[in-house]
């Protein structure tokens, strides 16, 4: 420990380094996406350690907080911006069709039918009487090998 102190005392850059790396290592390793930020924020600690900022441990442990929770909240506000819709995952592709309109091909008997969307037909079923065939109809879920349909 008295290694780390001396190490901190001449260089703290070392030290900041260290938490910076170390916590891009596991954010490598789990992909959690939440390390990312704090390690660059460890990052920034240390190079302005390293040009001479002395603001103490204290201080810079503060500053080390701020910049995470910063950089934390900026990286989800442009997350939310280059990307707004919170779309599912593109090779999910029956959550994908939840909130698309789908055309009715065969007609619903007893709260069963099939429809059309997204090139494919799809049994579905939907609550009550179904719409004609032609008409249109929102998925609403997926139901394993069919999709839940609700009337326009």
């Amino acid at each position: 420990m008295d290694a780390v102190l001396d190490i901190y005392a001449s260089q703290p850059f070392w030290i900041w380094l260290a938490v910076g790396v170390l916590l891009l290592a596991v954010e490598a390793a789990l992909s959690t996406e939440w390390l990312l930020w704090p390690a660059v924020a460890a990052g920034v600690v240390a190079v302005l350690t390293a040009v001479g900022l002395d603001i103490g441990f204290v201080g810079e442990v503060g500053l080390f907080a701020v910049l995470t929770v910063v950089s934390t909240l900026f990286s989800r506000r442009l997350i939310q911006r280059v990307n707004p819709d919170d779309k599912p995952d593109v090779n999910d592709r029956e959550a994908r069709l939840i909130g698309q309109k789908a055309r009715v091909v065969e007609p619903f008997v007893d709260g069963r039918g099939r429809v059309f969307v997204s090139g494919a037909e799809w049994a579905a079923e939907i609550d009550g009487d179904g719409p004609p065939v032609g008409d249109s109809v929102i998925v609403e879920a997926s139901l394993g090998s069919g999709l839940k349909v609700r009337a326009i």
